[in-house]
């Protein structure tokens, strides 16, 4: 499981981090849709973009970026996508802003002098290992931190972050947050069983869970293309991964 599939679904389902990373806790997020939508003619697809629904036009728009590994390239390509997607969609909204977000300070390329004006004003950058986290306050931005926490560390702060949890009042919220910190966890320790999971976290069985299908789902699709390069028909990529044809053959394309 890669880091950025984990990190795009955590602020689709619970938005609140993403708003609460940025800086804007108080943001209502029922008034945006986050979407990774594709770009016509040029094989490019928005990461992720929380656009607001109509009835809010007056909110801003937020191109979002996982950046996990150096790209010299990056700027010119996320500026490229930004602008084709202005081209091809016209949204009503005035304001935008790309928030790239760092596993870690050493993967952020400096941008050509070129983009400093849209960098100033369009541009904000976030670090995860860098999050400071006040748990008087709310989990979100722990969360957020223990996608990329050492492993040494990764353990407390979850087990802090389920106590926490633990004491929101909607049931349907608090069990999806939980899901999502197991999910984590099992990213992060591959190699431990999750019966072993359960018991380090104090958590019952989360395997048929929805998160934890999804993602199981996500990552075995990354692995079509390289199935499909070493001989094996679709059929057969569909049997060793247990995925359905169909979805084979949507992850060849």
């Amino acid at each position: 499981m890669k880091t950025d599939i984990i990190f795009y679904e955590l602020i689709k389902e619970l938005p609140q981090i993403f708003f609460e990373l940025i800086g804007k806790p108080t943001t209502n997020p029922n008034t945006y849709e986050f979407t990774a939508p594709e770009l016509k003619q040029q094989a490019f697809r928005l990461d992720g973009l929380f656009s607001p629904l109509p009835g809010f036009e007056e909110e801003p728009l937020y191109f979002v970026e996982l950046q996990t590994y150096k790209d010299e390239e990056f700027y010119e390509r996320l500026f490229g996508e930004i602008f084709l997607y202005f081209r091809q969609t016209r949204p009503p909204q005035r304001e935008w802003y790309g928030i790239v977000i760092y596993d870690r300070r050493t993967h952020e390329v400096l941008p050509h002098p070129r983009y400093e004006n849209l960098i100033e004003k369009h541009i904000h950058r976030f670090y995860l290992n860098e999050l400071e986290i006040n748990h008087q306050e709310s989990p979100w931005l722990g969360i957020a931190k223990l996608l990329v926490e050492t492993p040494s560390k990764t353990t407390p702060l979850a087990q802090k972050l389920i106590s926490e949890v633990k004491q929101l009042p909607d049931e349907i919220l608090r069990q999806k947050v939980i899901e999502f910190i197991q999910a984590i966890v099992v990213y992060k320790f591959p190699n431990l069983s999750l019966e072993e999971i359960q018991t380090m976290l104090d958590v019952s069985e989360f395997k048929n869970t929805r998160f934890y299908q999804s993602i199981l789902k996500q990552t075995k699709l990354e692995l079509v293309p390289t199935l499909l390069a070493r001989g094996l028909s679709i059929q057969e990529v569909a049997e060793t991964l247990e995925i359905q044809v169909e979805d084979v053959r949507q992850a060849a394309k």
